[in-house]
């Protein structure tokens, strides 16, 4: 038995938001990705803050492909993580990036995620302004999945559903470092 994909035309395209400052906000994002290539969508994610690093993502989405395409667009983590880039230099990567989901919210993709866009937007890399005018442009088919920490609450009220991730106990805490496969 094969999944039928509800057409465009009578699909109700959502804002989904995840959040917060717990972990799983990326990993729901890429959940929903994989449910979505099971129907036979395409889907974009453009990543705003992730760059140069290596992390599982970018080995696995190039077996959900043709489905997704991944871009990594951000300059790496702004002012930490021994990032010495100049702001305006991320600034100008987030601004390509928020043009090019422009560019194609209107191609062939049923779902856009926008990772770590809400941290793009409190270190003042994009205006609220500019994702809540790319929130209004976007097809009625399409669902939109905003994730990273800081979500403005003008994002918030934009969207149809927001999801914060707590941390209530992080390995870390114990001074377990980040473990390849489940944190990147």
């Amino acid at each position: 038995m094969s999944l039928q994909a509800v057409p465009r035309e009578k699909r109700q395209g959502l804002i989904i938001v995840y959040t917060g400052n717990g972990k799983g906000k990326t990993t729901a994002a890429l959940g929903m990705a994989l449910r979505a290539v099971g129907y036979d969508w395409r889907i974009l994610m453009v990543q705003f803050i992730k760059g140069d690093w290596m992390y599982g993502e970018l080995e696995s989405y190039q077996r959900l492909a043709p489905n997704l395409d991944l871009k990594r667009m951000g300059k790496g983590f702004v002012g930490i993580m021994g990032d010495q880039k100049p702001l305006e230099e991320h600034q100008e990567a987030a601004r390509v990036a928020l043009q090019y989901v422009k560019e194609n919210m209107d191609k062939d993709y049923d779902l856009i995620i926008l990772d770590e866009i809400n941290v793009a937007l409190k270190e003042g890399l994009v205006s609220v302004a500019d994702v809540l005018e790319l929130i209004k442009q976007k097809p009625p088919y399409l669902h939109l999945v905003l994730t990273g920490r800081y979500a403005p609450q003008e994002i918030i009220d934009a969207a149809d559903l927001v999801t914060e991730m707590t941390e209530i106990k992080h390995p870390f805490q114990k001074g377990i470092l980040a473990q390849p496969g489940v944190d990147y």
